[in-house]
């Protein structure tokens, strides 16, 4: 079939009749299809069913160092979960901070810490007539959603496969002492898959902040999230990176195991400098006396070390990689020639990015509402929901079974070509 702009009127109507039928026909089949978030599938949770043996009451639930993990104390976390996710994040052990079961609600914390109290001896946020953040678009909603509870000004700077420009971002940065940060998914991000190039990570590392309390909210969620064995994204860690280039003090660097054992009963890990450190523990010894060491140490017993964890993971991608695999080969045999849309291939992460041609966005995931998909949001991918071309959606294929999926991939493309050429007719009208 040619081009969808390349039709004529009359061929246009015509496509758009026989879509409409085609698109009433889905209607009456009562189907229902989640691609609304990136969640795990019941297969994926099922990998990590032995974490619930691993500990009993027939087994001791102390740490080598002798703490018990049943009492309080050990603010930071217990050494053995340090090393397990200092090895996964590529960071020093005692740089890093283990949390609760979020790594979101770390990164809700660390906000509202800048804000009510400020960060190393500055300047509280909410005392100052302005705070701003840099927000890498296509981005993470969730990342956005909480700069915008705290009336903090987003920033849209675009994404390329190498990452944010940098240019927008070292101008900003180093002219405006109101950025204070940026979100950063740096490893197959949240929705593109794009993982940031070498040159990036090094001008991040390189910045040169008007604000002594800028921050690098250095996301790093899909770290070890790859779908292959032979065809895996790395990254120059951007913790070494800034210390060499003399910015110790300059990223926050969050990570966590919720898609790698339990969404919401996993553990959660900041890995930063040791001045950093020092801020953070300090204003947290005032909001607990320690986080879950029961669930820290669990994992750590389910994995053994970092090899375990990786062997995990291998398993995870067995499940996942049919499934990209199938949305990219439903876009290309559906959409390819037409003309009416793109689409990301990622090698790892949870997510594809898709843009429609301009102002077609909304219509499009409407559509496959009312037809039984359920997906993100329009717009949610960029700052207060609002994508200025109405033309990025996100596409979450995890959490379906396959077969479903490919059922969802070929309603959502036909919604891809209803929307569209009602929108190329109508601009011939």
């Amino acid at each position: 079939m040619k081009p969808y702009a390349e039709m004529t009127k009359e061929e246009l109507k015509k496509e758009v009749k026989e879509l409409r039928a085609a698109y009433h026909h889905q209607q009456t089949l009562d189907q229902h299809y989640d691609m609304s978030r990136g969640k795990p599938s019941q297969a994926q949770l099922d990998l990590s069913m032995g974490m619930m043996d691993v500990l009993h009451s027939g087994v001791d639930l102390f740490c080598e160092d002798g703490t018990d993990c049943r009492n309080y104390g050990v603010l930071s976390g217990i050494r053995e979960a340090k090393v397990l996710l200092g090895d996964m994040m590529e960071n020093n052990p005692d740089n890093i901070i283990i949390y609760g079961n979020s790594s979101l609600n770390v990164m809700y914390d660390t906000v509202a810490r800048a804000f009510t109290h400020g960060i190393m001896g500055n300047t509280p946020w909410c005392k100052l007539s302005r705070v701003k953040f840099l927000c890498p678009v296509p981005g993470y909603d969730r990342h956005f959603a909480i700069t915008e509870y705290f009336g903090i000004e987003m920033i849209p700077i675009p994404m390329s496969p190498g990452g944010p420009d940098m240019d927008m971002v070292e101008k900003f940065v180093s002219e405006d002492e109101a950025v204070k940060g940026i979100w950063c998914v740096p490893k197959y991000a949240n929705p593109t898959g794009y993982s940031y190039s070498d040159e990036t990570v090094r001008r991040f590392a390189r910045l040169k902040p008007a604000a002594h309390d800028f921050r690098i909210f250095w996301d790093n969620a899909y770290g070890v999230h790859h779908l292959y064995d032979d065809k895996q994204d790395y990254l120059i860690e951007i913790l070494a990176a800034c210390k060499r280039a003399g910015n110790p003090d300059m990223v926050y660097k969050f990570a966590s195991t919720s898609k790698i054992t339990f969404p919401g009963s996993g553990i959660a890990a900041l890995a930063t400098s040791p001045n950093n450190m020092e801020d953070i523990l300090d204003q947290l010894k005032h909001q607990t006396i320690s986080h879950d060491k029961v669930n820290q140490l669990r994992h750590v017993r389910f994995f053994g070390d970092i090899h375990g964890l990786v062997e995990h993971m291998k398993k995870h991608a067995d499940i996942i990689r049919p499934k990209f695999e199938a949305v990219t080969e439903t876009l290309q045999e559906e959409l390819g020639e037409l003309g009416i849309g793109t689409w990301t291939s990622p090698i790892g992460g949870y997510f594809l990015s898709f843009d429609s041609i301009p102002g077609c966005a909304k219509a499009i995931v409407d559509r496959a509402l009312k037809a039984g998909l359920v997906m993100t949001p329009a717009g949610a991918t960029w700052p207060y929901g609002k994508d200025p071309l109405d033309s990025n959606i996100r596409i979450a294929p995890t959490y379906p079974p396959l077969e479903d999926l490919r059922k969802a991939m070929k309603l959502f493309s036909l919604c891809v070509k209803l929307v569209s050429a009602e929108k190329l007719l109508a601009g011939m009208e």
